[in-house]
């Protein structure tokens, strides 16, 4: 029956040729300039999934309490000094904050004025005690710099420190710190490199944490969802402005970029990196294999020109019907070209079979619309449910696809049997001498008839295999492994997950008030599974009263040393050059006796720059004096430490942990490698158990997979139930119907077998691969029942073995160059989609063949 309609349809259209394709073509223009004035896509990832679900709801909840601490940016500042790493972050911070076309909110953790003035009391009492004895061991050499901030200024605190030595007071051990920053700081300004003075060790004795090498500024900037990197602006900004101040590693600092936004404008541009050569050989390679396929330039003509009506119609109700197409609906032009030229190859190469055959035009195609019509119809039929079954699921991103691509079948399926037919007889393809079926195949043929019950016997042993192993199958919840690892971002983001306090795997809690916070606090710090909790109220230092003594005695002792009554008159070149040689000579006096090396090689240097003259003064400078302003004000502010309480927090800071209406935020850190699922699927659970409405990027890896996955297993079992259905309607026999499923469950399993054993697990990009190995596999299947029930014996031979294999070649072709993505996520997804189509091939052509039997003859 469906054959028969397809055929009067064909001949209707083959009748009024002309008027079918001028109208086709018409109306495929307008549909393509529809889409292209109303085309837009959603980069924002946060939109691919369902806001109804519980899990979002809480997200945005925190959100709407905490808005500035979305869609960040982080920009790392890595100084070769803590003060350089301060002060560029101090400047970067403030220019950010006057760019109010490019952010929203700027912040700085652990940054600014607050923690300058208040950073001591967040120390133990034990490390501000240490601290406080080195400033005040300190005090000549401070005393003399505030005096006199130059070289002259620092060399001859040198020289008093020297003295100290020679005279017993003080310990020769105590300088070896100093003097090796000191001679870093010279050997670098002789070789021209800037290296800026690590005051940590000058005055502390001791070199500095990684840590307190490192500041961070946040930014949430202006998002343009409409480009593919909606950060491009902001970021291509902060760039610019760190080479405008000469922060760069070549004045010893080093910005970086990560952050959510940064890490998703970064995979989008790998994405385009190198698409427009691999789509070009793609291309190149699809159309040689349809030449090899069809050998006709005119058949070819008509298919491209199917697929391009197709593909705007197609476009054109995606843009009316869901508006802005998401980074997963707008894969729809892909599954719509993959299983639409399957539909155009295997209406194209049965038409070659029966001109072959009759050698009249007309009479071949309305031949071939009768022999394959019907095929397509229900292969169209099957693929439009299977796909429709993802549009009742949750994961916005396939929902939105599944409709468009299920419509995109129909569409395909039309212009099949009427446009190409209709363009067939227009531009006249010759005529066939050749067959077009592969008779070499026979013995092939015979082989699988011969032996089909070890070949069903070997499927159903793959197949048991294939069950077994599918449980195996695990799925990536880490969306950071779809990601180049090499991009800034990404290394960037693993660097800082060393450190367990910059982690991106925490957890956020929004509590009723902060008494809340605190309690919640106290029972998660309690868990095996957390590594610490951040409050408000972690912002409070506690033995607040013994600190301030402590800091006060130091200021009493260094206050005036640090702001004496008058400053020097800044030295000329010969000032400083005379300073730098009496230290030289100094520190020999030292040096000499014992062979101390950090006096000797501070030495060595002094006399090299001296001997260099006033030329080599500039980049010492740079290196020593440049600094010592800056941290001598950093000190002063220290040392003006006042009481803290949550009121006299900065405004900035208890917006990111408090509300207005008093609710708070707690943040959880875990313990171990978060990025380990196991460790990351504990640390949620333990958290759950004490705040169910916990939510952050560890909860929402886990919530999202567990919906993408979800969505798929349902949807699947309902394409799978659907597909069912019209089959039965359509063949009226189950049997008839387990020969079109079977294979497909058998390449599935054996697709889902080979990823265990190859160590390819599934994530949020290969997993698209399944509704086209469900689409393709139900056509294949299909053709081959469907020629089978008509009484067509050797398969094989047949022009429908040429056109699925030409069909799953084409396919491959455009789909496999996938796998040549620079971006990880798509490469996987276009190694499963080749993987999956080689099984579907292999089943179709091999193990249907064995199923179905020999033909029964009415």
């Amino acid at each position: 029956m469906l054959g028969r309609a397809a055929e009067a349809l064909v001949g209707l259209c083959l009748r009024a040729a002309a008027p079918v394709v001028a109208v086709a073509l018409i109306g495929g223009a307008l549909c393509g300039f529809y889409a292209a004035t109303h085309a837009a896509i959603d980069t924002d990832t946060d939109h691919l999934i369902s806001h109804d679900l519980p899990w979002r709801q809480r997200e945005k909840a925190l959100d709407a309490a905490f808005p500035q601490n979305a869609d960040l940016l982080a920009v790392v500042i890595d100084g070769a000094t803590a003060g350089a790493a301060e002060d560029a972050a101090a400047r970067l911070a403030d220019w950010a904050r006057g760019r109010k076309d490019l952010f929203k909110s700027v912040q700085q953790p652990g940054g600014g004025p607050f923690f300058k003035r208040n950073g001591l009391l967040f120390l133990s009492v034990a490390e501000l005690q240490e601290v406080s004895d080195h400033l005040i061991a300190a005090q000549p050499m401070l005393g003399a710099l505030a005096a006199d901030p130059s070289l002259r200024g620092l060399f001859s605190s040198i020289d008093l420190a020297v003295e100290g030595i020679r005279h017993g007071d003080i310990a020769a051990d105590a300088l070896a710190a100093p003097l090796t920053a000191l001679a870093e700081a010279v050997e670098s300004s002789l070789a021209g490199q800037p290296r800026p003075l690590a005051w940590e060790k000058l005055l502390g004795g001791r070199a500095p944490e990684p840590r307190e090498l490192r500041r961070f500024i946040l930014v949430q900037p202006v998002l343009d969802y409409s480009a593919l990197e909606p950060a491009a602006k902001a970021r291509e900004a902060i760039r610019a402005a760190a080479r405008d101040f000469a922060l760069t590693p070549e004045h010893g600092v080093r910005i970086r970029l990560t952050g959510s936004v940064a890490v998703s404008d970064e995979q989008f541009a790998s994405l385009r990196h190198g698409a427009v050569l691999t789509t070009s050989i793609s291309l190149a390679l699809v159309c040689l294999i349809l030449f090899l396929a069809l050998r006709s330039w005119r058949i070819i003509a008509a298919i491209l020109a199917t697929l391009l009506a197709g593909l705007a119609a197609t476009a054109a109700f995606a843009f009316a019907a869901v508006g802005e197409l998401n980074l997963i609906s707008v894969a729809f032009a892909v599954l719509f070209i993959g299983i639409a030229v399957d539909f155009s190859i295997q209406f194209s190469i049965r038409y070659r079979d029966e001109r072959h055959r009759s050698g009249e035009l007309g009479a071949a195609i309305r031949r071939a619309a009768g022999g394959i019509g019907g095929a397509l119809a229900l292969a169209g039929g099957a693929t439009a449910v299977g796909f429709f079954s993802f549009v009742p699921t949750a994961y916005s991103g396939v929902s939105e696809l599944g409709l468009i691509a299920g419509t995109s079948m129909v569409i395909a399926l039309v212009l099949n049997l009427t446009l190409l037919p209709a363009l067939l007889k227009l531009l006249h393809p010759p005529g066939e001498p050749e067959p077009v079926g592969y008779a070499w195949a026979a013995g092939l043929d015979a082989f699988l008839l011969r032996h089909r019950r070890g070949i069903i016997g070997a499927a159903g042993t793959a197949a048991i295999a294939g069950i077994a192993l599918l449980p195996l199958w695990p799925f990536d919840f880490d969306p950071l492994d779809l990601n180049d690892p090499h991009a800034e971002s990404m290394a960037t983001l693993f660097d800082l997950m060393k450190d367990p306090s910059t982690t991106p795997y925490t957890i956020d809690i929004l509590a009723p008030s902060l008494a809340d916070a605190e309690s919640g606090a106290t029972r998660l710090a309690a868990l095996p599974e957390v590594a610490d909790v951040v409050t408000a109220a972690s912002f409070v230092p506690d033995e607040q009263q013994q600190k301030l003594a402590i800091i006060g005695d130091a200021a009493l002792l260094l206050g005036p040393s640090l702001s004496p009554p008058q400053v020097a008159t800044p030295p000329d070149d010969a000032a400083d050059l005379a300073a730098i040689a009496a230290s030289a000579r100094n520190l020999r006096t030292i040096a000499a006796p014992s062979g101390r090396a950090p006096a000797a090689r501070l030495a060595a240097a002094l006399e090299k720059l001296a001997r260099r003259g006033a030329a080599a003064l500039p980049p010492l400078r740079a290196n020593i004096v440049a600094a010592i302003g800056p941290r001598l004000d950093d000190l002063r502010q220290s040392l003006s430490a006042a009481p803290v309480t949550l009121e006299t927090l900065p405004e900035e800071l208890r917006r990111a942990w408090l509300t207005a209406d008093g609710r708070a935020r707690i943040e959880v850190f875990p313990k171990g490698n978060a990025r380990d699922h196991d460790v990351l699927r504990r640390f949620v659970a333990a958290v759950r158990q004490v705040a169910p409405e916990a939510t952050g990027s560890p909860v929402t890896i886990l919530e999202s997979g567990e919906t993408v996955l979800g969505a798929f297993i349902r949807a699947g079992l309902i394409a799978v139930g659907a597909i069912t259905l019209l089959l039965w309607a359509v063949l009226r026999r189950l049997r008839d119907v387990l020969f079109v499923l079977l294979p497909l469950v058998l390449a599935g399993l054996l697709t889902a077998a080979t990823c265990v054993l190859a160590g390819l697990p599934l994530n949020y990009a290969n997993i698209i691969a399944l509704p086209l190995l469900l689409g393709i596999g139900v056509a294949f299947d299909i053709y081959f029942v469907m020629r089978w029930r008509a009484g067509l014996a050797e398969p094989l031979q047949s022009s429908t073995a040429r056109a699925v294999l030409f069909s799953a070649l084409t396919t491959a072709t455009a789909f496999g160059s996938l796998a040549l993505s620079s971006h990880p996520g798509t490469a996987e997804m276009g190694t499963l989609l080749t993987l999956s189509l080689f099984y579907t091939l292999l089943c179709t052509l091999f193990v249907l063949p064995a199923l179905l039997g020999p033909v029964k003859r009415a």
